[in-house]
């Protein structure tokens, strides 16, 4: 399930649920904005918080800690029950990965909300809905993998965040260090995370507010490392559509100057990572395709979807707030704007009001 963008358990998230702030439009749900599922909190038990003193060990530094979290997904073959709570939901997911440090497979299937299955294979997705029997293929510049650290143009995170070593403690029977991500301002989250102490696999993941408020938990309720997942058996599953209407929306590279857009101010640490336009079989009467302009700070990110103003489906100019995912719209002369992204709503209100057409 952009999503798809942000700072992220080694997983697609994107495939566990399509749930999306109220008021942000339904066809989003397959443009990769954040996806949630529940944590079960009673699954994990705490060991006594043992701080390690500086004295006594070297300490990674933000950059270190990411680069040994995005390698171990890289690495590892596993399967687990992932839960995620936003505060007001819950949903849960079962999970298998398999990656060869080359080509990654990995099978995502809901276990609460409507049944859903989703295979990918590197930035190959395709999810399949029983109930209604359709296939939605795509193609996922990325795909949630935690963390965006490796894709950003230039790696600023040093700027925006710095790292605190918080202890050990036990995550679905694993010790886990208990890292802190602090942000250095006011226009983006924290996090507080469990990396798995032998491999470095995040295993347990907060998202935090101000006064560091958990917004959102992901963990995993019971997890297999090593596990026998077999990557010819999800290339089986993934090719086999049978009994299924298969749809495949149309992915088009583009710019924000050539769909006559700017951004009259940046957003700091905020840089454009990709650009392009989605033909959807489902905008009945739509002539101009809507635009999805991408940003990160390597950690997380925003997406910019414009498309033309309609009174008939665009109501009021309106703010929502799911867990992490902040969404805002707003009208633009003759175009609507969905700015949605885990970021504090002050960071969607500037973007939102620094994009401007070209005159």
């Amino acid at each position: 399930m952009t999503r798809a963008l942000t700072l992220r358990i080694p997983f697609d998230l994107h495939a566990v649920s399509m749930s999306r702030p109220k008021g942000a439009p339904a066809r989003l749900r397959r443009w990769g904005a954040t996806a949630l599922v529940a944590l079960v909190s009673g699954f994990w038990t705490p060991l006594q918080a043992q701080t390690t003193p500086q004295t006594a060990t070297v300490q990674r530094s933000v950059n270190e800690w990411l680069t040994r979290m995005h390698e171990a997904s890289r690495q590892r073959a596993y399967m687990g029950t992932l839960v995620v709570s936003d505060g007001t939901s819950m949903s849960a997911a079962r999970i298998w990965h398999v990656c060869d440090g080359v080509q990654q497979m990995e099978r995502v299937d809901t276990l609460t909300g409507a049944p859903r299955t989703t295979i990918r294979r590197n930035s190959d997705v395709i999810t399949f809905v029983p109930e209604s029997k359709t296939a939605w293929v795509e193609k996922r510049e990325s795909l949630g993998l935690f963390p965006e650290l490796l894709r950003t143009p230039s790696n600023a995170i040093p700027s925006y965040y710095g790292v605190r070593e918080t202890g050990v403690e036990r995550v679905a029977g694993y010790l886990a260090d208990r890292v802190e991500i602090v942000p250095k301002d006011n226009l983006r989250f924290g996090y507080r995370i469990w990396s798995e102490k032998k491999t470095g696999l995040v295993v347990k993941l907060q998202t935090l507010g101000g006064q560091g408020a958990v917004l959102e938990q992901v963990a995993f309720s019971e997890l297999q490392l090593d596990a026998p997942v077999r990557m010819d058996k999800l290339n089986r599953l993934m090719n086999d559509t049978r009994g299924y209407e298969v749809h495949k929306p149309v992915l088009r590279k583009t710019t924000p100057e050539a769909e006559g857009w700017r951004l009259k101010d940046g957003v700091p640490g905020f840089l454009p990572m990709s650009c392009h336009t989605r033909e959807d079989e489902g905008l009945q009467g739509v002539d101009v395709a809507p635009m999805q302009w991408v940003f990160s700070d390597g950690l997380a990110s925003v997406s910019l979807f414009v498309e033309p103003y309609d009174a008939r489906r665009h109501g009021p100019e309106k703010s929502a707030v799911m867990g992490a995912t902040h969404s805002v719209t707003r009208r633009i002369g003759d175009h609507w704007l969905t700015a949605l992204g885990e970021v504090p709503m002050a960071t969607l209100n500037r973007f939102a009001q620094a994009l401007e057409r070209i005159p």
